[in-house]
């Protein structure tokens, strides 16, 4: 269950960004569900495999290189959603941005007090 709240977060968290950002669109809510789950599975299989191949230059640039890691991930969710449209890679790193801190406030309003 938590899961599922955690994807329509994320989902409301795209939807949002992409109603601010002006190089994002989103055609609808459920366009927008459907990029988070997508973001979801490809941060699950496809980023781990990156940030392997990229790990000198990843040491090199202090970590820095993840923003364009995830840009590219953002992009190859571009690429395979109809419906969402990313105008450029910087665009993509600026989104990559704020959907980390949205994600970041809206999941801290999950959190249970641990007794």
């Amino acid at each position: 269950m938590k899961l599922l709240i955690k994807l329509l977060l994320n989902a409301v968290a795209v939807f949002v960004i992409a109603h601010f950002l002006s190089g994002v669109t989103v055609d609808s809510y459920v366009t927008a569900i459907i990029v988070a789950v997508v973001l979801s599975v490809l941060n699950l299989f496809v980023k781990p495999i990156l940030v392997i191949l990229t790990l000198p230059i990843t040491i090199v640039t202090l970590g820095l290189f993840l923003l364009i890691i995830n840009a590219l991930i953002i992009l190859l969710a571009d690429k395979l959603i109809d419906g969402f449209a990313v105008s450029s890679i910087w665009i993509a790193v600026l989104f990559s941005i704020l959907l980390s801190v949205l994600q970041s406030i809206l999941h801290s309003l999950l959190k249970e007090d641990k007794k």
